[in-house]
């Protein structure tokens, strides 16, 4: 009988510890991920556009987007939208590793070349600095 609660002692003291460790591991896990998202630099630009240059603008626009993404690699997302009842109005959605990342980025030969090229079509800029309360997604999208 000692033998059997022995046994049984046991076994919840390894499922304890397991389950302890386990609780560590998905609470670290978390405040690591948590910590990077707090380092990152989130912000919207908010433009308006010349309507008679639009479509210029958004070429030089998907021209600089496409290249920080691809060879600046603290520059994390960049979405662009335009409103659907006045297409010059347009909101971009910008993430950054963290603000050393942007500083950088602007002084980049891509972005300078974006900013000299849109001078003349964009009629109002606002950038907008945002915290990212939270984001979902499909895996692989």
């Amino acid at each position: 009988m000692k033998l059997l609660n022995y046994k049984a002692q046991f076994r919840s003291y390894k499922m304890l510890k397991v389950l302890s460790i386990l609780f560590v591991m998905v609470f670290s896990f978390g405040k690591v991920a948590t910590a990077q998202e707090k380092k990152q630099m989130v912000r919207l630009a908010k433009i308006k556009v010349d309507p008679v240059q639009l479509k210029n603008y958004t070429t030089a626009l998907n021209e600089q987007m496409n290249t920080a993404i691809r060879v600046e690699p603290g520059v994390l997302t960049y979405y662009a939208v335009a409103d659907k009842s006045n297409p010059s109005n347009i909101t971009i959605l910008e993430i950054y590793a963290d603000t050393a990342t942007y500083k950088a980025h602007i002084e980049t030969a891509h972005f300078k070349k974006y900013k000299e090229t849109v001078k003349d079509m964009v009629k109002s800029l606002k950038l907008v600095d945002v915290t990212l309360l939270n984001s979902a997604k499909k895996p692989g999208m």
